[in-house]
């Protein structure tokens, strides 16, 4: 029999950060979304317990937390993040954040950038 593949998300996180490279964004700051998706196989022997899981709990007070601290690049913030989540849930065979800026510094209509990094064991 095959392997069972769980996936624990959440969706589109909205934050009020100070992200950004120029001064100004900095102190005016942005609206960000994050997502995180995580997945590992499951347990043989599940036994109903978080530790047998990802706890979105968890994930989102990991966001909550490096969202606070001002960066000049997403890069910097979604790796942080990204690097928290993996030491925490050693089980995890991949990891993605997704950091998306909606307000952005350009002349120009455009709905959002996006930041993403994934991780493969």
């Amino acid at each position: 029999m095959g392997q069972i593949k769980q996936k624990i998300a959440l969706e589109g996180i909205r934050f009020f950060a100070r992200h950004g490279f120029y001064p100004e964004e900095q102190k005016v700051g942005n609206e960000f979304m994050v997502t995180i998706e995580t997945e590992m196989f499951v347990v043989e022997n599940l036994n109903d317990e978080l530790s047998d899981t990802v706890n979105y709990e968890r994930l989102f007070e990991i966001a909550s937390q490096e969202m606070k601290t001002p960066s000049k690049l997403l890069e910097t913030v979604a790796h942080k993040i990204l690097k928290t989540i993996l030491a925490e849930f050693s089980q995890l065979e991949t990891a993605t954040v997704s950091i998306r800026k909606m307000n952005l510094p350009v002349k120009g209509e455009v709905k959002n950038s996006l930041v993403q990094l994934t991780y493969t064991r």
